[in-house]
């Protein structure tokens, strides 16, 4: 069994480069080396575009990875896609300049496999935290080493990634974690009420 195919590492690496794209502005003053006179020659901020991919994208992808690894586990088929109608939203949001950017830049297809379709409420609710507890992993992790206060953690750079890692993170944490429809904690909440009441 190919645990990616080349649609999905396609679509990873689509929804990596549009994510740092978004977010390219947002984290440049932390980057030591960055100069706005430099900056404005080129259409990309492409030191930006760097930067915001190292401290956005494991966020991301291994969210969406815990998803499919734990569907994987529970037998199912489970393939990840770039949300890319969402990715449309996020870009028209930046290009307009809009204070909050709100998108869903991917998501993992869970389905029978050729083997297994019982999926049961607790599998459900397993397979949907499995990516926020990854965040929470990432967001307590990165806090760990900043509390450290090693040499590691005082390079400048090396402290704004970690900080900005522990604080995209805890949101992606939280936020996926709110009871709603169409949220990971959904799912969490509604697969254990079913399965224990």
């Amino acid at each position: 069994m190919v645990f990616f195919t080349i649609f999905e590492i396609i679509d990873i690496a689509i929804m990596t480069f549009v994510v740092g794209f978004i977010f390219s502005d947002t984290f440049r003053k932390p980057i030591q080396d960055y100069d706005p006179l430099k900056q404005n020659y080129s259409a990309f901020n492409w030191t930006g575009i760097r930067f915001a991919i190292i401290v956005t994208a494991p966020a991301i992808i291994l969210h969406e990875l815990s998803h499919k690894i734990t569907a994987l586990y529970f037998g199912l088929d489970a393939t990840f896609h770039a949300a890319y109608f969402w990715l449309v939203i996020g870009l028209l949001l930046k290009l307009i300049n809009f204070g909050f950017i709100f998108f869903v830049p991917g998501y993992v297809e869970i389905g029978c496999s050729s083997f297994n379709c019982n999926l049961t409420p607790l599998m459900s609710s397993f397979i949907a935290f499995s990516g926020p507890f990854l965040n929470l992993v990432l967001w307590l992790g990165s806090w760990l080493l900043l509390r450290s206060k090693s040499s590691f953690t005082k390079a400048r750079r090396n402290y704004a990634v970690l900080y900005l890692t522990q604080q995209i993170n805890m949101f992606l944490f939280i936020f996926n974690m709110i009871p709603l429809p169409f949220f990971d904690g959904y799912k969490v909440f509604d697969g254990l009420i079913k399965t224990f009441f």
